[in-house]
């Protein structure tokens, strides 16, 4: 793959921000959330993002209703424009 170019680690509180959804949603949100935030904050394109198995696991942890509160993420942007995002 292509030279690193920039690396972050990021903290992001899923509770205060999903509490608007349905309890049935917040999981499925969460998800969708994380792949918006790195949009923004990496500046890349959205299918150009890749996310790690393990931050969806630990967002699906304890169900649909129950995504955690907080989640720590590692971003890391790629020559190409690539952004992976795994658990910290």
């Amino acid at each position: 793959m292509a030279d690193i170019v920039v690396e972050r680690v990021y903290t992001l509180r899923l509770k205060h921000k999903m509490k608007k959804y349905p309890r049935w949603l917040r999981s499925k949100k969460a998800v969708k959330y994380v792949r918006k935030f790195l949009v923004r904050h990496m500046k890349a394109e959205e299918d150009k993002i890749k996310i790690d198995s393990s931050i969806n696991e630990k967002i699906w942890e304890r169900g649909a209703q129950k995504p955690p509160s907080k989640i720590r993420i590692r971003a890391v942007k790629f020559d190409d424009g690539v952004v992976e995002a795994e658990l910290a």
